[in-house]
């Protein structure tokens, strides 16, 4: 079965950009995804939008919050 990697609205999480990546998955859309390492040494990729995937690098800090997308810090 297919894991969905988007963030839950309700997750809260935050982490450190180890990898970034993107694919065309289905064929027709392009999908961005970031590796993310949190604080406890567990690792999680998550997709992201086009707008943020292109302004973090690897190495930036990003924070989820209940109820927000995630955002660099």
């Amino acid at each position: 079965m297919f894991k969905s990697r988007k963030a839950g609205r309700d997750d809260a999480w935050e982490g450190i950009v180890i990898h970034k990546s993107r694919g065309m998955l289905d064929g027709s859309n392009m999908y961005h995804f970031v590796e993310v390492r949190l604080a406890d040494g567990e690792t999680m990729n998550v997709r992201f939008s086009r707008r943020l995937w292109k302004s973090i690098l690897v190495g930036d800090r990003i924070v989820k919050r209940p109820g927000a997308d995630p955002a660099r810090e």
